[in-house]
């Protein structure tokens, strides 16, 4: 079939990075969701937490190329170790996206119909941390310091087995002063430091979301927008002069996501990146209805997303989420700056080929150590087979590994 994308196909730019490089791991099963679209779409009982947890937990076996979730875990944490597993104490930081919760103000109900992170696949997340991963709840913290965790959800996520997990947001996080975040390109703004949640950390986990954005789309690269803090207590990334960078619509310009990848204490501690897709929203700002959530393109056909994709490759997995995003009309329709505007792939071409960025930065991870490899980057080869080169049977680039036999 011929390459039928909005963004220009090439070979894949960079090297896979992983326990099966390149992977990135789709988990889709319509049962997850059960919302008639009336009502706020987080409620907990929209949701069918054992059919989650168990997307979750065949997600990370097959991410480790293993049968199952314990033993997946292990090979994630031996990959990104080169070696060596998970140690018992060790600290892990899971950075979730509140963005669409208490935006402009101190309410912490989470009633609101904007984007957020799933409260029941952050609870999935964290059982499969403590019950198969080894991690004891007091060394988890739940952060995102530019915005205030629900309360409902830290009730949800820190009772039972869960009892100990720590959440930080802005009104409990404190930065290192000691960890500034050092760009790769001069520009002006606020001076930006690291929670100690994240410098404290042997771990991280980056669980962003699937969804469109006023200025193209939010994955795992943006979800760091809300890992540092600054003068600026309501919005961070303003405060930092972040937001010139995503409005140029040009390619081959340097981008902080790029710097906020190669980020020793960020990127550098990933050891896993995920993709709350249960219920996606067109973008950051759109409350989220019945219509506007249901997706067209196979396989899910008129229904929610109801998904989740997970990887150890940073570039990989936002790759895959971008031809998604671009090739579904319910997000497109509703999202001017991502309609056939291929620009909003800039960081992923910087990040691809980060040794030898297009824009001529040299990135380096805020230690001054300069970055060689990020990740990779390609484009699927339709959107009907959805197939990348290591699916063909190529040996570098992307394979997505849709996840159907889990149950």
């Amino acid at each position: 079939m011929i390459y039928d994308g909005v963004y220009p196909q090439h070979e894949p730019y960079g090297t896979g990075i992983g326990a099966m490089p390149g992977r990135v791991v789709w988990a889709h099963d319509p049962d997850s969701v059960d919302w008639d679209g009336e009502g706020y779409w987080w409620q907990p009982d929209n949701f069918d937490e054992a059919v989650i947890q168990r997307m979750v937990d065949g997600s990370i076996a097959s991410l480790g190329g293993k049968d199952g979730a314990r033993e997946g875990w292990a090979a994630l944490f031996q990959a990104h170790n080169g070696g060596s597993g998970y140690a018992a104490g060790e600290k892990i930081a899971i950075k979730a996206n509140i963005n669409g919760s208490g935006v402009n103000d101190d309410d912490s109900s989470g009633r609101t119909r904007m984007s957020y992170t799933n409260p029941v696949l952050l609870k999935a997340l964290l059982t499969s941390l403590v019950k198969d991963a080894g991690a004891a709840p007091s060394d988890i913290t739940v952060y995102d310091v530019s915005r205030l965790f629900p309360d409902y959800m830290v009730e949800l996520c820190t009772g039972g087995n869960l009892r100990g997990v720590n959440f930080v947001g802005r009104n409990n996080g404190a930065a290192d002063e000691n960890t500034p975040i050092l760009w790769s390109h001069p520009f002006s703004g606020k001076v930006n430091y690291l929670p100690t949640c994240v410098t404290e950390a042997k771990y991280v986990i980056n669980l962003a979301n699937l969804k469109g954005h006023s200025y193209g789309i939010t994955l795992c690269g943006k979800n760091h927008f809300g890992s540092f803090i600054n003068g600026n207590r309501m919005r961070p990334p303003e405060g930092a002069n972040l937001h010139q960078w995503l409005t140029r619509n040009e390619m081959g310009i340097y981008s902080p996501l790029v710097d906020l990848m190669a980020n020793a204490d960020l990127g550098g501690k990933t050891v896993l990146y995920m993709l709350d897709a249960l219920i996606c929203a067109p973008s950051e700002g759109a409350s989220i209805t019945g219509e506007n959530a249901r997706w067209q393109q196979a396989p899910f056909n008129g229904d929610y997303t109801s998904s989740v994709f997970a990887s150890q490759d940073p570039v990989a997995i936002d790759s895959v989420g971008a031809d998604f995003l671009m090739n579904e009309s319910a997000v497109t329709s509703r999202n001017s700056s991502l309609r056939n505007n291929p620009t909003v792939e800039n960081y992923l071409h910087e990040a691809g080929l980060v040794s030898a960025a297009p824009s001529g930065t040299v990135y380096t991870d805020s230690r001054g150590h300069a970055v060689k490899n990020l990740g990779v980057h390609e484009h699927w080869n339709n959107s009907t087979q959805r197939q990348y080169s290591r699916n063909l049977g190529k040996d570098e680039g992307i394979e997505l590994f849709a996840l159907n036999d889990y149950q």
